[in-house]
């Protein structure tokens, strides 16, 4: 009887490593049809988002079959509420990689106000954030976790640096103010991406430990300076 419920847990562990391929995935062809003015893939990813919900769903009503069935205890226990809380940040990762995709409409109507540097390099950073919580996740590699919550300052970085650029062109050329703010909107969406990459290794922490690690110094960003 063990073993079976064994094979539940797998299949309710694949289906959440599905969820973030998949949001990996949206978020690098948001960036993508960004970099490329690309209106027909941005209307791809936006599409693509009811596969993340739909898996988010299906994750929930699997954890709550198990814990109305099976009565969980320690680590499985932790596995399912964990799980639920990793779909969750997972769907919103999926939510603000449909957003990115909305804004490559008014910013393709118009020639690219900057190169698109900063906004692939965080893409990559948080993109890279939560390939490495899901690693973490499958492995459970507790140093790989810690390890993410101090990258998430990077991006944070960046973000500011951006803002800071992107205000400078604004006040230089009103002109430009569109696409200024819609740059603004994708950063913080990235930003916001990392954020719930540093979400995943917390959660992951506490799978390992069953210890919330959340507001300690042990995960606390390291200081970039601004």
């Amino acid at each position: 009887m063990k073993r079976f419920f064994h094979s539940e847990l797998e299949t309710f562990r694949s289906h959440l490593v599905l969820m973030g391929e998949k949001a990996i995935e949206q978020v690098r062809q948001a960036v993508k049809a960004v970099v490329d003015h690309d209106v027909q893939l941005a209307a791809k990813v936006e599409a693509a988002d009811t596969e993340i919900d739909r898996l988010e769903v299906e994750i929930d009503m699997e954890a709550f079959r198990y814990l109305s069935l099976r009565a969980p205890v320690a680590t499985e226990l932790r596995l399912i509420v964990t799980g639920m809380k990793t779909g969750d940040d997972l769907e919103r990762v999926g939510d603000e990689a449909t957003s990115i995709a909305r804004r490559v409409k008014i910013l393709a109507a118009e020639p690219p106000l900057k190169p698109y540097v900063d906004i692939s390099r965080m893409a990559a950073l948080a993109t890279g954030m939560i390939r490495d919580a899901l690693d973490s996740f499958l492995e459970g590699d507790e140093a790989k976790s810690l390890a993410i919550c101090k990258r998430d300052a990077e991006v944070d970085l960046i973000n500011r640096q951006l803002y800071r650029e992107l205000t400078s062109y604004i006040s230089e050329n009103p002109k430009c103010t569109t696409r200024a703010i819609e740059l603004m909107f994708i950063s913080k969406g990235l930003e916001r991406i990392a954020d719930h990459a540093t979400n995943l290794a917390e959660e992951n922490l506490f799978l390992l430990r069953g210890q919330d690690v959340r507001h300690t110094t042990e995960v606390a960003k390291d200081k970039a300076p601004s």
